[in-house]
């Protein structure tokens, strides 16, 4: 066996992580900065990412925030759309569809989401790194700079790096807290007294902590240690998977060799280009890790001395494990069919659910267990509750009354104005009490059937059908 194929058959990286030694202390990654036209993609990628993330708090709607994902309030507005826990059945059926796209996106295209959207690889890669680079250089540099002693240099350019990670880092909760209370609560967290906005104001220093911590000194191994996704791959990924992969079949046996020189070696020289700009230092010619995030790094630093050897490029590239063996890639795998049925029957139950929902709920029922009962002047009355859910952002002034029969509606808990008119505030469920009362003429048998019309804001909004009970307690005919 050669010294290529013990490489090959060569398991014991996967019996630990490739930044911690032996004796669990953490081996620091200093990648190469990557350049080709992956990273160029994701770069662009990024920065629509980075723009929504710090834009859209500042895009409102009819006087309202466009997004918001007020936690603490239940108060949530999606496209301008405003959803209250009334709605929570909206978002256990869109987390249900979140986590089966995941499925089928990680069965089809592995962790393609880790290197181009998750907030830390952009945060890491596109913003810390990029400043990182630019403050102390390349990865050479960086190495050389923190083996150095304390000199006025390298105290300049640390402080200046952990400053700027620092103020990033706050710009960032700023903007993610902006998504939460909305850019005119960040606004008012600003200019507030801390003590009258100490709840916010200690989320944003979280979020800030946490940030700076993630972006300076824990780096890759959120995705290695903390991160449930990258765990779960393992049992999602199969065969058919695209991944980040080595043509093992094409590269191998490794080797060095001239320009245009033949020989029996394949395609990979082992310059390690590979290795050196990946951030989670592994080595993809081991095959699919844990620790791969998909970043592309190494596609473009293989295509790069591809191009130079005068072979073709993608000796590292998006494919499949079946690919790889049999030159056949495929996509439509039963597994991920079966994970495309049932994301396109939720999402029909999504559309559904939002093309039918209204502004407004309300329910009218007869009070349970209440017979009808006399008044003083004869007539015959009967207790309902009403239940209404305003999910608009204005309140609501709502008006009952009785159709097609002669009778009274006097409400009789709730807040009601001097009109008679049951307040709903926004976003909020107003429930109530009232008596239903009918002259004896109106009532021609035991049961009848009445209708309540519904009006808010002087506009109806919906008419109730319900019974009237006439037979009053004790009362023989």
């Amino acid at each position: 066996m050669n010294e290529s194929e013990k490489q090959i058959n060569d398991e014991s990286f996967r019996d630990r992580l490739g930044t911690v030694t032996e004796e669990g202390e953490r081996i620091w990654v200093y990648p190469q900065k990557p350049k080709g036209k992956f990273y160029n993609a994701r770069t662009i990628v990024s920065i629509i990412l980075l723009a929504v993330l710090f834009g859209v708090p500042f895009i409102s709607y009819n006087g309202h925030p466009f997004m918001l994902f007020n936690i603490l309030n239940r108060e949530f507005i999606i496209f301008g759309m405003a959803f209250g826990p009334q709605d929570f059945h909206l978002f256990v059926i869109s987390i249900i569809i979140g986590i089966i796209g995941i499925f089928l996106f990680t069965v089809v295209w592995g962790r393609i989401f880790c290197g181009w959207v998750c907030p830390q690889t952009i945060f890491m890669e596109m913003v810390f790194r990029k400043i990182e680079y630019l403050i102390e250089g390349g990865a050479a540099k960086q190495r050389a700079l923190n083996k150095a002693p304390w000199n006025g240099e390298k105290i300049f350019k640390k402080a200046l790096k952990h400053a700027v990670f620092f103020g990033l880092a706050f710009l960032i909760a700023n903007a993610l807290l902006a998504w939460i209370i909305g850019i005119e609560g960040v606004k008012e967290l600003a200019s507030a007294p801390i003590a009258s906005v100490s709840g916010p104001f200690i989320a944003m220093i979280i979020f800030t902590a946490i940030t700076y911590f993630f972006g300076a000194y824990f780096r890759e191994q959120v995705c290695t240690v903390i991160c449930p996704y990258g765990r779960l791959q393992g049992v999602m990924l199969d065969q058919n998977s695209i991944v980040i992969a080595y043509d093992y079949k094409r590269g191998e046996p490794r080797g060095n060799r001239k320009k245009n020189e033949e020989t029996d070696l394949g395609d990979c020289i082992d310059c390690n280009q590979c290795v050196v700009v990946c951030p989670t230092g592994i080595d993809i010619r081991n095959g699919t890790q844990l620790e791969c995030v998909n970043c592309t790094a190494c596609i473009d630093a293989c295509d790069d001395v591809m191009t130079k050897i005068n072979k073709p490029k993608g000796l590292i590239r998006y494919a499949s494990k079946e690919e790889i063996e049999t030159g056949v890639r495929k996509i439509f795998t039963p597994k991920s069919i079966g994970y495309s049925v049932v994301l396109f029957l939720l999402f029909g139950l999504l559309t559904f659910l939002l093309a039918t929902r209204t502004e407004v709920e309300l329910s009218i029922l007869r009070t349970a267990g209440l017979m009808a009962q006399e008044q003083p002047d004869g007539r015959i009355s009967n207790l309902y509750d009403v239940k209404i859910t305003n999910k608009t952002f204005t309140k609501l002034y709502t008006k009952l009354e009785l159709i097609d029969v002669d009778g009274d509606i006097n409400i009789v808990g709730g807040n009601v104005d001097e009109n008679g008119r049951l307040i709903v505030p926004p976003h909020q469920v107003a429930d109530a009490k009232f008596f239903v009362v009918l002259p004896k003429e109106e009532i021609k048998s035991i049961t009848i059937p009445i209708k309540i019309g519904v009006a808010a804001n002087g506009k109806v909004i919906d008419v109730i059908k319900t019974s009237f009970l006439g037979k009053v307690q004790g009362h023989k005919k």
